[in-house]
């Protein structure tokens, strides 16, 4: 890095003493881009401050839950009100079903919902919850599809794992893993013939139905609707993991968008107005398996606490305003378009609503296969441009870039002269 970076640097090293890798999380390393991570001070709307004074226009959005952008006034106050009434009280407050009533309002055919703190959490319960509820076993996922890091579903993963070239984990045992059907997204066939091998064995298939965790990767026409159908026949739950695209193209689901109902949606991220949370909901047949009311046990001292519940209220009552997507899909298909229109660079941009990811090659990218076989090689230099002339992108390949409402014009403009200029000078 240059002397630019020089407090980072410092910062860095006594990190790397005290923590694993220097980082609490591994998409955090900037191992694959052959650098040190940056250290923020702050951030502001949409810009985002290190350490040694520069500054970024930001598309990581804490993997995004900033779609307000960052330290957005409505939230900090939510939040500065929920505070001075205490941290947590390990007890029932009255904001768990506030949020409750907003979410369950854009799912009228689920009942209840169960919140926890993490996405990884939401996702683990729901794989719980739907082999009590089908007394099976097995799951289908699909390769790169992240699902946080539970043993069952770390497999084949994308995202943090496929950046480090792990098909799995270390520590993920067989029996773990062999419940686990792993197939390719998008691919018609192989979901037919796992459930016509594994008919009477599968409690569930999970699915990102826009997948974010190996760069984006939209669903073909159909897809969605034929898992549901050969879950059915199954017996099986259908589950959607919509903890990073749930509410990013519009208020709502975004496998109900695509006339698809999950039994078990997972959520998080920006539920919460970027605190810690994660949620599943579903109807009351399934939900009320879940304890006090049924066997299957789920606990958290932490879930549903004052202040994650009053970001999460603040955050969504401003994303009920109809105009608020019309105005954030605008200003990422503005920046698509922008990248398409002023560069002759081989590159493929997929969007969904205010999310976006690059990829370098001249082919579609339809799963999993396809993103591994881009020029990841070349993302290194194109990063390290990026940051340099001042945009603040995730570290790999194979994560999606997001926008929130707080890029302006300018912002927008800014994007597409140095992305444009950054690839043409590769």
């Amino acid at each position: 890095m240059s002397k630019d970076f020089g407090k980072s640097q410092k910062l860095f090293s006594k990190a790397s003493q005290y923590l694993v890798g220097g980082v609490n999380s591994p998409v955090r390393a900037f191992n694959d881009v052959d650098n040190i991570p940056v250290f923020i001070k702050k951030a502001v709307g949409s810009k985002i401050y290190d350490v040694d004074g520069n500054v970024y226009i930001d598309f990581v959005g804490a993997y995004g839950p900033m779609i307000l952008g960052h330290a957005d006034p409505s939230v900090l106050s939510a939040i500065h009100e929920a505070l001075v009434g205490g941290m947590v009280f390990g007890a029932n407050c009255q904001a768990e079903t506030t949020l409750a009533e907003l979410i369950l309002s854009v799912f009228p055919f689920y009942d209840k919902i169960r919140f926890v703190n993490s996405g990884t959490e939401a996702v683990m319960s729901a794989i719980r919850l739907a082999r009590g509820v089908t007394g099976k076993s097995k799951v289908i996922k699909f390769a790169g599809c992240y699902h946080g890091h539970m043993d069952d579903l770390l497999v084949a993963a994308g995202s943090g794992v496929a950046s480090m070239g792990l098909p799995g984990s270390a520590g993920v045992t067989k029996e773990s893993a062999q419940n686990t059907i792993v197939l390719p997204y998008n691919d018609f066939e192989a979901v037919r013939d796992a459930f016509k091998k594994y008919k009477m064995e599968i409690a569930a298939v999970i699915t990102e139905p826009v997948a974010g965790n190996m760069g984006l990767v939209l669903p073909k026409d159909g897809f969605l609707g034929h898992l549901r159908s050969e879950a059915d026949s199954a017996g099986a739950l259908l589950i959607s993991d919509e903890v990073m695209c749930g509410f990013r193209e519009y208020y709502g689901s975004a496998m109900i968008k695509q006339s698809v109902k999950a039994d078990i949606t997972c959520l998080g991220k920006i539920i919460g107005g970027g605190m810690p949370v994660g949620a599943f909901l579903a109807n009351a047949a399934i939900m009320d398996n879940v304890a006090p009311l049924g066997p299957v046990y789920q606990a958290g001292t932490f879930s549903g606490n004052p202040i994650v519940m009053a970001a999460g209220i603040s955050t969504l009552q401003q994303l009920k305003n109809p105009r608020f997507y019309l105005s954030l899909n605008s200003k990422t298909t503005k920046i698509v378009q922008g990248i398409k229109n002023e560069t002759t660079y081989p590159v493929q941009i997929n969007q969904y609503g205010s999310m976006f990811s690059l990829f370098f090659s001249k082919r579609e990218i339809l799963n999993y296969e396809d993103a591994k076989r881009c020029d990841t090689h070349i993302f290194p230099s194109f990063f390290n441009k990026l940051t340099t002339k001042g945009l603040f992108v995730p570290p790999s390949p194979f994560e999606t870039w997001f926008v929130s409402k707080c890029h302006s014009d300018n912002d927008i403009n800014k994007t597409i002269e140095i992305i444009t200029k950054s690839l043409n000078e590769l």
